[in-house]
């Protein structure tokens, strides 16, 4: 049984096995794994106390994802102290293109590799917007500094996002506020969104080690 499953991990490349001496070693894939879990801690640990003050500040949930595998994946959050709130599930997944921590770091790719993400993935059934009105879209959140949910990935939220960038100013990361749309309102939204492109700043900049 213990063969059977080194064989397996050795297809996979998470094992390598040394005919010579009869041994089994640690493979690249293994090391690939824990080089992505130590990248995604590095960024969480300066994250929170700034998730802290984007909650007290909106009082709203604040939340940090990345891309994995053309999905975003929730990696800490912060709750609202709301009766009422926004929760996620730590390690849960979300579409890249109807959420807005997806829309924001999308807004940072080339509008070819956009396309090729559509093209492969397509657009969720919770998205109404076709693929040009998307496009659109993201050169607003260019514009703008972040992105918004409009009850896309869960009805009756709505959440604000901006990405994180590290020292090679490439998206890595994205930070977002998320909370009733009763409560984060559209006459809100620029304050909120303010608020979240400033928090997302200054994650960046304590990630790329310069100062504010």
């Amino acid at each position: 049984t213990a063969h059977r499953l080194l064989t397996t991990l050795q297809t996979r490349q998470f094992v390598h096995f040394d005919p010579v001496n009869a041994l089994w070693f640690v493979g690249r894939q293994t090391f690939s794994v824990g080089l992505a879990y130590g990248q995604r801690q590095s960024v969480l640990a300066p994250a929170l106390p700034l998730l802290r003050l984007l909650r007290d500040l909106t009082r709203e949930t604040a939340n940090i994802g990345i891309v994995d595998d053309g999905a975003i994946v929730l990696m800490g959050q912060i709750e609202s102290r709301e009766i009422v709130r926004a929760i996620g599930r730590t390690g849960g997944r979300a579409p890249l293109f109807g959420s807005a921590m997806g829309k924001a770091i999308l807004s940072t790719y080339r509008e070819e590799d956009v396309h090729a993400l559509l093209k492969q993935a397509g657009l969720p059934r919770t998205t109404s917007a076709g693929p040009e009105a998307l496009l659109e879209e993201l050169a607003l959140v260019r514009e703008r500094g972040y992105a918004v949910d409009e009850h896309e990935f869960s009805q009756g939220l709505r959440c604000v996002a901006s990405p994180v960038r590290d020292r090679r100013n490439e998206a890595i990361a994205a930070v977002s506020v998320s909370g009733l749309a009763a409560r984060l309102t559209l006459e809100r939204l620029p304050v909120v969104g303010a608020q979240v492109v400033d928090v997302a700043l200054r994650l960046s900049q304590s990630l790329a080690g310069r100062e504010r």
